[in-house]
């Protein structure tokens, strides 16, 4: 099962890098996460540099995909080649989730038609402007799409994207190794309170 983190220049190491860290306390044989990249490098906007661990094409026939945010998402929609790529995202088919200033790639896709969203402060007014409604929250799905407001929601999708691949014991497990010592039972129960009312009821497998 493939999870990928797309992950752009400029890029935003909370947002890819802790979705990164959560999805991979799942230790199935067939779970890989992968950050997928336009090249074989991207540098965040600390100057933190990763390496392409898949491609954008591989990124799109991935059981779960998480558009990755940065301060260069306004340009990432206005590359053709990017988004001529990105174009064969399908929630029929896979989980698609967007982190902050990843909504508005979904958007532009058209992915978010009819659908409200979550995103951080400086980009609300770009998805708005898209078309889409931004609610005042950090999380929300509906179906197959979700997405998150703010980098420290970014555990949120990461524990979706579990329930819905590997069900919420897993999720469940993930986040309380990474949640703080000493507050572990209030991290959990409060990442429940915002994902729960936005699963599948009963919460379904995707595949």
């Amino acid at each position: 099962m493939h999870i990928a983190v797309l992950t752009f220049e400029g890029y935003n190491e909370l947002d890819s890098l802790i979705a990164l860290g959560v999805l991979n306390r799942v230790k199935a044989h067939d779970w890989r996460v992968t950050i997928a990249t336009p090249g074989a490098k991207v540098t965040s906007m600390n100057g933190v540099v990763i390496e392409q661990m898949a491609t954008l094409e591989e990124a799109c026939t991935a059981d779960a995909v998480i558009v990755g945010s940065g301060i260069a998402t306004r340009e990432v929609v206005e590359d053709p080649a990017i988004m001529r790529v990105l174009r064969d995202l399908d929630p029929s088919r896979q989980l698609v989730a967007a982190q902050c200033s990843g909504a508005l790639v979904l958007a532009k896709l058209g992915l978010l038609n009819g659908i409200p969203a979550c995103t951080d402060l400086i980009t609300k007014p770009w998805v708005v402007a898209a078309g889409v409604e931004v609610l005042d929250q950090p999380f929300y799905a509906r179906l197959n799409v979700a997405t998150a407001g703010g980098c420290l929601a970014s555990h949120y999708l990461a524990a979706w994207v579990i329930t819905r691949l590997q069900g919420r014991d897993a999720a469940e497990d993930a986040l309380h190794y990474v949640a703080p010592v000493g507050e572990k039972t209030e991290y959990v129960a409060r990442a429940w309170r915002n994902i729960t009312p936005f699963l599948p009821s009963p919460a379904p497998t995707l595949v």
